[in-house]
C-alpha cells in the first residue's frame, strides 16, 4: 500500500501520542466495567501499537529518520504502555507492583540513554524488542474482558514480561557501563 507523502513517520508518532488518552478514556468508560468499551480500548491500543511498526518501517523505507523521530518514537511507546498500565492499576485490574517495576525500568533506561547519548548509543536489541512485545500483549490481555478461567494465562504472560523487563534493563545498564570511555 502506498502511503501519501504528506503522512510522515513523525506525523504518525505525534498522532499516536495524541490518541493515547482516547484509549484510556475508553478503558475508564462506565467505570471500566463495560465490556464493549474494554474491547474498544483494546482496539485503540492495538492500532496504536501497529502504528509504531508503521512509522518505523516508513522512516526506514523513505530514508527519513530524524532526530525528532528518534526521540519521540520511544517516548510515544512509553506513554502508551504507561497510560494503559496506570489506568489498569487504578481500575484494580493490574497489580501496582507490576506497573511500578515496568515503568521504573522504562523511565530509568530512557534517562540512562539520554545521559550517555553523547558518548555511546544504546540501541534496542532483540531482547528489548521481545520485552516490548510481551509487555504490549500482556497489557492487552488485562485490557480485554477475559473470562476468569484465562487469568492464569494473562498473569503468566505478564510475569514473563516483568522478568524480561528486569533482565533487559540490567543488560542495558551493563552495556552503558562497559562502553563508557576511560
Amino acid at each position: 500500500m502506498k502511503i501519501p507523502s504528506f503522512i510522515t513517520p513523525n506525523l504518525i508518532t505525534v498522532t499516536r501520542l495524541l490518541l493515547v488518552p482516547v484509549g484510556a478514556y475508553a478503558l475508564f468508560k462506565n467505570g471500566g466495567e463495560d465490556h464493549t468499551w474494554q474491547y474498544i480500548s483494546w482496539l485503540i491500543f492495538f492500532v496504536l501499537g501497529l502504528s509504531d511498526i508503521l512509522d518505523g518501517n516508513l522512516a526506514r523505507s523513505r530514508n527519513s529518520i530524524t532526530e525528532l523521530g528518534k526521540f519521540l518514537d520511544p517516548v510515544a511507546d512509553k506513554v502508551m504502555i504507561g497510560t494503559a498500565m496506570i489506568s489498569l492499576s487504578i481500575l484494580g485490574r493490574l497489580p501496582w507492583w507490576i506497573t511500578v517495576i515496568i515503568l521504573t525500568r522504562e523511565i530509568g533506561i530512557t534517562i540512562l540513554r539520554l545521559t550517555v547519548i553523547k558518548r555511546v548509543v544504546i540501541a534496542a536489541n532483540r531482547g528489548g524488542k521481545i520485552k516490548t512485545l510481551f509487555q504490549n500483549f500482556g497489557v492487552g490481555f488485562y485490557v480485554l474482558p477475559l473470562d476468569p478461567s484465562w487469568y492464569w494465562f494473562r498473569d503468566g504472560f505478564m510475569y514473563i514480561a516483568v522478568a524480561l523487563t528486569i533482565f533487559t534493563g540490567m543488560y542495558y545498564v551493563k552495556s552503558a557501563l562497559n562502553r563508557q570511555p576511560s
